[in-house]
């Protein structure tokens, strides 16, 4: 991953390995992890994690029901949301491209598909983050840790019925990214509890809120703009969460195991990336993605994009001391990235 101009740039060979990962087939149903880890049981009942046992007190005072405090009667006129959040073109930039001949017509109805693309991975994102937490529940050794993450499993299945009822009104969807997917496979089978932590609370879960963060702001739309309010609450604990609970759980290890930590950082942040590019969505408007996937990922809209999401990854990593042990070395990725600015931001404090 280099810096190019601004924002985040995809270099060509990263690009074919995304544009090389076989997809999803469109009729799978079911799909299994197969992990190895123990499950385990305490019977040291004190709550000595105050931040946790903070944590888990407002979830459980900011409980809300997808069928009473969402109000599914308001209309989701599609292509006006679309127009309104798509905003101008430009059109010139696609001179010579595949796009070249395409109107305003082409471009909403791309518009459409690619909102609906990305609701459904939002639904698998939730889905994994219902798994992740679930987990969470299973290994974390501590008491206080238990009782917050079976807060947040409800949580995340509220947020995927609340997606999922949402991709019903805009009229259906993709199947999950298949980057992300083996993303998640490797979260799920790491036997190491502090891994699904890493990967799933403060990598995947702060590149979401981001991301959500910033559909909320763009949106003129009421009905999403009002899912996605509640969504954020929820999602702001989750990151604090993990944050809380890894600078505790990391304090103590060797320089060796930071490495390991600090790798898989870098590489679930930028392998994460890759569930932004949306390979069925040119292929229905009859596009080879390889033709048009290399032009359009490198746009200063998707850089930007890209290298916004990283406002609360980058702070939270260097809060859990690894943007600097191992000599920087995961401040160097930053670097390169170009994200590294994003460091000092506020992190989730209010949430804690």
């Amino acid at each position: 991953m280099e810096e190019k101009q601004n924002g985040i740039y995809f270099p060509l060979d990263k690009i074919n390995l995304l544009l090389d990962t076989p997809k999803t087939d469109p009729k799978e149903i079911y799909y299994s992890i197969e992990n190895n880890y123990d499950t385990i049981f305490t019977w040291d009942y004190s709550k000595d994690r105050t931040k946790i046992i903070k944590l888990y007190e407002k979830a459980k005072r900011s409980q809300w029901n997808p069928s009473d405090d969402i109000n599914w009667n308001l209309g989701v006129d599609v292509e006006k949301s679309v127009l309104g959040d798509q905003g101008p073109i430009n059109t010139d930039k696609f001179i010579g491209t595949p796009l070249e001949k395409w109107k305003q017509k082409e471009w909403l109805e791309y518009g459409i598909e690619t909102k609906k693309y990305t609701v459904s991975q939002f639904c698998a994102g939730e889905q994994s983050a219902l798994m992740y937490a679930s987990k969470i529940v299973e290994t974390i050794p501590w008491y206080e840790a238990k009782l917050y993450a079976s807060t947040q499993v409800i949580d995340e299945a509220r947020h995927l019925d609340a997606f999922t009822r949402y991709l019903e009104k805009i009229g259906g969807g993709y199947p999950v990214n298949s980057n992300f997917k083996n993303y998640v496979n490797n979260i799920i089978s790491d036997s190491r509890w502090d891994i699904v932590y890493l990967g799933g609370q403060v990598i995947a879960e702060g590149l979401t809120l981001a991301s959500f963060s910033h559909m909320h702001a763009m949106t003129n739309e009421e009905l999403l703009k009002d899912m996605l309010k509640l969504i954020i609450r929820d999602e702001s604990r989750h990151v604090a969460f993990g944050v809380v609970s890894l600078m505790e759980a990391y304090k103590d290890l060797s320089d060796l195991e930071i490495k390991e930590r600090q790798e898989f950082a870098y590489e679930a942040s930028v392998g994460l990336l890759g569930r932004f590019v949306q390979i069925e969505v040119w292929e229905k408007m009859g596009v080879n993605p390889k033709n048009i996937i290399p032009l359009v990922i490198n746009s200063g809209k998707n850089r930007f994009l890209r290298q916004a999401l990283f406002t609360k990854v980058v702070p939270n990593c260097k809060k859990l001391g690894l943007l600097d042990r191992n000599d920087g070395w995961l401040r160097k990725r930053f670097e390169e990235m170009g994200v590294i600015q994003f460091e000092d931001m506020e992190l989730t404090d209010e949430e804690i």
